[in-house]
């Protein structure tokens, strides 16, 4: 966002630059010289005013004493007429617009890259949370197969069997907390504060319910348009804008000039002022060609830059279509998921029930533990893949992500 916004600031600064043409300029001059140069000689004591008689004598004339002068000067060049500098202005701040909306698009890309990124720390969160659980089930459940084979009722293999999916749970639970780790400090990065992982997260990511209720909660978004595609189009101002440019170079030139000038033998800016005022009017019709290759060349950048805009513009109209079909798929997705943990929470609790009664093995429990925990993990996920694919649809949609602040827990 820095960087974006530090090239949108210099491009600005070409704006004031076209002023050049446009504005007034005003300087001060000042300097000494000293000459026993005949013609300059008899000048400096002209223009101090100090001409006498004597001065026109023929000796001194040919052979004068070096004279020094102070002179001093405060000139103004006042442009009247000058078409390629209005032209050149316009263009620039075309393109100081297009950089603005390039550095707001910025803006918006860094912003879902944030809810992307705080919604997964979320999810490694959640995820490492749901298998703690497990792993304190799978431990019970060793707990009780040893038991059961301290008493006789249950072979030494049930108990293996238990100590292996606590192994693979535990391994689990390792890398979820190693990635809940990695999430933290991937957010801290995008939120520019490399290292600092000190933020608090919710435990869980949004329920299903409030995740469907904010896709749902879309407004007809046709009439938006991105500010991509806005950088394009004044993108392509400004090209049109420095054509015509290159176009008015061909025009003549008027401008006006004046000056106050003193002259002393003594200092600076002494003795009695003068001024000069007048009119320049210039045109070149023909610099060597480098005309017409300036005008080539800004009429080649039109077309490219026209260009970009149509493939800007193609780019947003698919993905505005690809991400609602990702949100649709996405929240069917979430539907199934959430059967899928009903289903399989249902089946753990009848296996549970028909191995405390003798009627299924070791095996058969955990492995209804383990789907249930793999359904838990996967509708977690899902409602994760749902937030992101909202994300998707209004930033391609070129809408405001702060919609999302329903989520918050």
């Amino acid at each position: 966002n820095r960087a974006s916004a530090g090239n949108s600031r210099t491009q600005a600064a070409q704006v004031t630059a076209a002023l050049q043409g446009i504005l007034p300029t005003l300087r001060a001059e000042g300097g000494v010289v000293r000459s026993d140069n005949p013609l300059a000689a008899f000048g400096y004591t002209l223009q101090q005013r100090t001409v006498s008689v004597a001065s026109f004598n023929p000796a001194s004339l040919n052979a004068p004493n070096p004279v020094t002068n102070w002179s001093g000067g405060v000139v103004a060049e006042v442009p009247i007429f000058n078409a390629d500098a209005w032209t050149r202005r316009g263009a620039a701040r075309d393109a100081s617009n297009a950089a603005q909306a390039s550095a707001g698009w910025t803006r918006e890309a860094t912003r879902a890259e944030v809810a992307r990124g705080y919604f997964q720390a979320i999810l490694a969160r959640e995820a490492t949370r749901t298998l703690e659980v497990a792993v304190a089930a799978a431990r019970a459940h060793v707990r009780q197969a040893e038991s059961m084979v301290s008493n006789g009722l249950a072979t030494r293999s049930d108990a293996l069997l238990a100590s292996v999916q606590q192994g693979r749970l535990e391994a689990q639970l390792i890398g979820a907390r190693g990635d809940a780790v990695i999430a933290r400090e991937r957010l801290a990065l995008i939120l520019g504060q490399p290292g600092d992982t000190a933020f608090t997260l919710p435990d869980s990511l949004p329920s299903a319910s409030r995740i469907r209720s904010l896709a749902a909660d879309r407004s007809d978004d046709s009439g938006t348009t991105r500010l991509d595609v806005m950088a394009a189009r004044l993108g392509l101002d400004a090209a049109r804008g420095d054509a015509r440019r290159a176009t008015t170079s061909y025009l003549p030139r008027l401008n006006g000039f004046g000056r106050v000038d003193w002259n002393s033998s003594d200092r600076p800016f002494a003795g009695r002022s003068s001024y000069t005022i007048g009119l320049i009017a210039s045109w070149s019709p023909f610099t060597g060609a480098s005309q017409i290759a300036d005008r080539q060349a800004t009429q080649g950048r039109v077309e490219a830059v026209r260009a970009a805009l149509d493939a800007s513009q193609a780019n947003a109209g698919l993905e505005r279509s690809a991400t609602r079909t990702q949100l649709t798929v996405a929240v069917a997705q979430l539907g199934i998921a959430e059967a899928s943990v009903a289903q399989a929470t249902e089946a753990h609790r009848i296996v549970a029930r028909k191995y405390e009664g003798g009627l299924a093995t070791i095996a058969e429990l955990l492995g209804a533990a383990a789907t249930e925990t793999e359904t838990r993990l996967g509708v977690a996920a899902a409602r994760y893949q749902v937030i992101v694919a909202e994300v998707a649809a209004r930033q391609a949609a070129g809408v405001d992500l702060l919609a999302l602040v329903a989520l918050e827990n």
